[in-house]
Order: C-alpha cells, then structure tokens, then sequence
C-alpha cells in the first residue's frame, strides 16, 4: 500500500479530517435525495414493515376458510397435485373461521385479534411460488429468484428511496434466537452496493448492549473514536484509489454508521422509553419486543424492517398442526394488533405498507409419517397460499383472488411473487419495470422480466 507523504498526511489531519466526515453526512443526504429522485411518481407509503411467517403458514388455517374439507374429511379428495411428502386424505382446519368488520373478511380464531382490523386488510389469497422447498421459495419471496444471487426486496427499496435517518440503517432485519434458513441471504444486497444489506438484530436479547454488541465503546470516547475513523478514512482513501471495488465503499460506509449509531440506536432499541399502556397494548414476549422497536424504527426514519418469527422455520407444522400453529400464533397476534392500532392512532397507518406472510402455503391433506398413520400435520404447498396487507395505500377489507375448493391451488388471480414485489414497489412510488441496477452489462431488477400490480388491492 501506498502511504501519503507526513506533509501531505499533516495537511490532511490538520485541515482535511473535519471534511472526511462532513463528506460521509453529505454522501448520506445526496443518497437520501437520490433515492427520493428514483421514484417515479407521489406514493402514499414511505415505509414497510415485513412480518415473514419462515417455515410456511397454512394458510387454510389462518386466512383462507375451506369448508369443502369438512365434508370430505378422512376421505381422498377428487384431485391432488405432487407434494415433497406423502400425504393422506382431507384434513380440515382444527380452527373455525369466523366473519369480520362492515367487510365481512374472514379470519380464523388464530388471529382473532388481527381480525379486529379487518376492514384496514387486503388479503391475497391467490399467491404460488414455483417449487416446495423452504431455500429456493425463500430466495424467491425475498430476492425475486430461486435460483440466483438478487438483492432482496428490502434492499431494493432502501436502493430507490435512501435513508431518513443517518444514524441508523435503512433496512433492519430482526429474528430471535439466530438466522432463519438461508441466514443473511435473506435480507442480501447482492449485486447493489453493500450499504443496502439489512442489518440483522438478534430479538432474543433484551438490553441494548446485547441486542446491538459494542455499540458503545468502553475505552474511547467519541471525539476520539471520530479522530480514529477520520485517520481509518484517510488510509483508506488511499487504498481506494488503487482499486476499483464497491465493497472497500461499504465496508468504510459501515465503520461510519456504526459510529453514528452510537448517537441514536440506544434510545431507539430502548422500550422503557414507551409508556406502559403501549408496552401492555403489544403484550409480553419476543415478539411483542421486537415489533414494538420495528415501530420505533420506522418512526426514526429507517425504511424496511423485516421481523422474523424466529431461527429455522418455525411455522413449518408437518406434525400436530393445531397445536404448533396455536402456540405460534398466540405468539404473534396481539403484537400484529397492537402494531396496526398504535399506526393508526400515531397517524402513520396511512404512510406505512405492513405485509404478513411466509414462503409458501400447507397442503389441504394430512401429511403421512413412514408407516402411513396421518402426522395431523401439513406438508409444503407452493401451489396456493396467502399473504395480507395493510396502510400505505391498500384498499382495506379486500379479499384478492382464491384458491380452489380446497385450497390446493391458487385459482382466481393466480398471483405471483414477482406480481407481490411489482405492487409493493408500486405502492412505494416505483414502477418496478423502471427501477434497475446496471450489473455485468444488463439492466436488473427486483421482478426480473415478469409482474403486475395487482390494482384490485389498491
């Protein structure tokens, strides 16, 4: 490597290093205001809040009522397709449906408390993936393929809009206990520059010093950390200028951020600053935490915040369904509710797209164990499965398409991952056809060469 000269090293340090970190806060707003540039018209959201369902809800015992399986439980239904596993008869839901709101939306008792918002929520009940695998439909429902290395939706979006707030990321990923599968591929940058890649949260922990490590350091001060990132930026500079790689960029993007962090990220992942009706309204648990903070997030300006339910694939129910989705959802539906309500009364319903769904669906029949007993389980189902929406612009009350009689198959509306991805972008103020990224000579985007937005939801 090349060091600068001592005088062209003590002009910089006595002159120069003040504007070494001016010119990361300057290269953050420019980045702010080029996202807002890339829009390509007024959108009613300017953030997203990702609840993601890994291991596969069934989606005929949440949000897509399925009489016909009662009237041929036990018995073979007139037409199935391939599944991973062996799977047996009908298996109606151990859960009843009920109706709610003017719109008469109905939800199972496992969200019962979710249903109270009925009338603020589109469900898509029409959604398929191409195959029934948890890594390939992962990659597909985050990154927009199964197959290839894309950047995920989340950074895709922090890409088109920058950052509000320089002092956190722009794309937050929280799950407790560890990764999902897939771990950080899920929330990937790509081919985008690193800056872009979610910054991913371990919910598990409950101090902020655990939650967010070393976020503080214990033997310098801040003056003095900033003299060490302004001399670190400096022999980088130099470094930099011999090569031609982003990811160096990056990496001196994340020593500034983490530094800057400092200044905001304790009073954000801090929930004894909220009062205890808002603590008792999102309820007791992991999950009550963390979606408490995904809302102090996006009201400090962070743009995408995924929340996962945990490490692995949790709502992968094969065996005893009606207890592994029970004890799943109770987890999860009063801070479901809790978010939509505390939105709505802050005035930030409007302008926040919330969205809640897994990778795939489950199968209508029970999945069968190696002797052939039924597993009162339910295998993968990529054919047909449902994700919601709700605020930044959706039409609230709206079921979207449907499956077949039994939920096999997505029949009315077949909606595709890539018609999912090109409204959310919609709905944040992009024409998903127009918001690219130049890489290896060709034009990229989130929905490759496919998708529609799916108007009826809007």
């Amino acid at each position: 490597m090349h060091l600068p000269s001592r005088r062209r090293f003590l002009q910089q340090s006595g002159l120069g290093l003040g504007a070494v970190a001016l010119s990361g806060l300057l290269g953050d707003l420019q980045i702010a205001a080029a996202g807002s540039a890339r829009q390509h018209y007024s959108s009613r959201a300017r953030r997203v809040i990702h609840f993601f369902l890994n291991g596969g809800a069934s989606h005929v015992d949440t949000f897509d009522p399925k009489p016909a399986l009662g009237k041929y439980a036990g018995q073979p239904l007139p037409e199935t397709l391939t599944t991973e596993r062996k799977t047996g008869a009908a298996f109606p839901s151990p859960f009843p449906f009920r109706r709610y709101g003017e719109s008469g939306l109905e939800f199972s008792d496992l969200f019962a408390k979710t249903a109270q918002h009925a009338d603020r929520i589109a469900l898509v009940r029409s959604m398929y993936a191409e195959v029934p695998n948890h890594e390939p439909s992962l990659m597909l429902m985050n990154c927009g393929n199964s197959q290839l290395p894309r950047p995920s939706v989340g950074a895709w979006v922090t890409y088109g809009m920058g950052s509000e707030n320089e002092n956190l990321p722009g794309f937050v990923a929280m799950c407790p206990g560890g990764y999902p599968i897939k771990d950080a591929e899920n929330w990937q940058a790509g081919f985008l520059p690193g800056a872009y890649q979610g910054t991913f949260i371990d919910t598990q922990h409950e101090a902020v010093d655990r939650l967010i490590e070393n976020i503080k350091s214990p033997h310098a001060r801040l003056a003095d950390q900033r003299r060490q990132l302004d001399l670190l930026g400096l022999l980088n500079a130099e470094h930099r200028d011999q090569r031609f790689d982003d990811r160096l960029d990056a990496r001196i993007k994340s020593f500034e951020l983490a530094y800057r962090m400092q200044l905001e990220a304790a009073d954000a992942f801090d929930l004894a600053r909220e009062p205890q009706h808002i603590r008792d309204l999102y309820g007791e648990g992991v999950h009550a935490r963390q979606t408490l903070i995904a809302r102090r997030l996006v009201e400090r300006g962070v743009r995408y915040v995924q929340l996962w339910h945990g490490a692995g694939q949790p709502w992968d129910s094969h065996t005893n369904i009606e207890q592994a989705h029970g004890d799943l959802a109770r987890q999860l539906d009063q801070p479901i509710a809790a978010l939509l309500t505390d939105l709505a009364q802050r005035g930030m319903l409007d302008d926040t797209l919330v969205i809640c769904g897994g990778e795939f669906g489950r199968t209508p029949t029970v999945e069968l164990g190696t002797d052939g007993k039924a597993q009162l389980g339910r295998d993968h189902n990529p054919y047909g499965f449902t994700v919601w929406l709700a605020g930044g612009g959706i039409r609230g009350g709206t079921a979207y398409g449907a499956t077949d009689d039994f939920g096999f198959k997505a029949a009315e509306n077949p909606t595709s991952v890539h018609d999912l991805h090109a409204t959310i972008l919609h709905l944040l103020g992009f024409d998903h056809e127009q918001l690219t990224y130049r890489y290896a000579g060709r034009d990229f985007r989130l929905t490759d060469v496919e998708g529609k937005v799916l108007h009826g939801i809007l």
